[in-house]
């Protein structure tokens, strides 16, 4: 079995979730190797991410491994299966790899909140807006480069225009006033964020300057539900790259702190009056 050259971060995830289930079972990978009659290498290389198992491999691991969580071994065999030509493949090589790992992530997920502080979040913006943004990296991104982001931006809109992804987007209300790519733009970009406040399946929570300091102040936040909860990730946006993360404690901690900037934030009705408000004012 050939090595995977860089596995996604469904493949990680996956791995990080068999290796979860096999501490829990106080075994170690030489162990489980012996049980499953192959090489040690083989168990670590799959808890990397860097090899793929069969259906029946996954079902043979997690019963050694004492696990009758059903739920959790269907959203496992849901992720070892992957979509077959997703259409982030297409993008493969061409932007970077994170970015291909967010789609992914928001394509398999049950449900997604956000917290965006600084920009508005990339499944609402417009094309405009999009491309003004890529133009500000530095170093510059070539023409070509910059086509391509917008396109991959664009295109994982249809995650939550498809109308059937609970989303709940928490916006401050800096983020609204950033008049990026000009007035006309800024204003283009506040009507297409009113008209997507009214899908069914959105929730865009205002949070407003009177509220002064709030947990995750100044960060980039979105955080994918699994099919359970223990396949919850989080991804942060940081100057190095996208990080995503699965520690159990670190995705309760933020749920808690998400929980309670959403207290806090305008009501969906209150949020769309100040955000027309800001249209008004650009």
């Amino acid at each position: 079995m050939a090595p995977r050259r860089q596995p996604t971060v469904r493949q990680r995830r996956f791995g990080a979730e068999l290796r979860r289930l096999r501490e829990a079972a106080q075994l170690t990978p030489s162990t489980v190797a012996g049980l499953l009659e192959t090489d040690r290498t083989v168990i670590s290389n799959v808890e990397a991410g860097r090899f793929g198992i069969s259906e029946t491999r996954l079902r043979r691991l997690v019963d050694l491994y004492g696990c009758t969580d059903h739920a959790l071994i269907d959203g496992l065999t849901a992720m070892m299966r992957g979509r077959e030509n997703a259409w982030w493949e297409r993008y493969r090589g061409k932007v970077p790899d994170g970015f291909l790992d967010v789609s992914e992530l928001e394509d398999s997920a049950r449900a997604i909140r956000t917290l965006q502080t600084a920009q508005l979040p990339g499944l609402f913006q417009t094309e405009a807006h999009a491309r003004a943004l890529f133009n500000l990296t530095d170093p510059p991104l070539s023409r070509l480069e910059v086509d391509l982001r917008v396109d991959h931006r664009l295109s994982r809109q249809a995650v939550i225009a498809e109308g059937t992804m609970p989303y709940v987007g928490l916006v401050h209300e800096a983020a609204l006033r950033m008049r990026v790519g000009g007035r006309q733009e800024a204003r283009r970009q506040i009507d297409s964020v009113l008209e997507a406040s009214h899908r069914g399946n959105v929730a865009l929570l205002v949070i407003p300057f009177s509220v002064g300091e709030f947990p995750m102040m100044g960060i980039s936040l979105m955080y994918a539900e699994g099919q359970t909860r223990q396949l919850d990730t989080a991804h942060m946006d940081s100057p190095a790259g996208a990080i995503f993360m699965d520690d159990p404690g670190l995705l309760a901690r933020y749920r808690r702190r998400l929980d309670t900037v959403e207290k806090l934030a305008l009501t969906p009705s209150k949020s769309r009056d100040l955000i027309r408000a800001i249209g008004r004012e650009m």
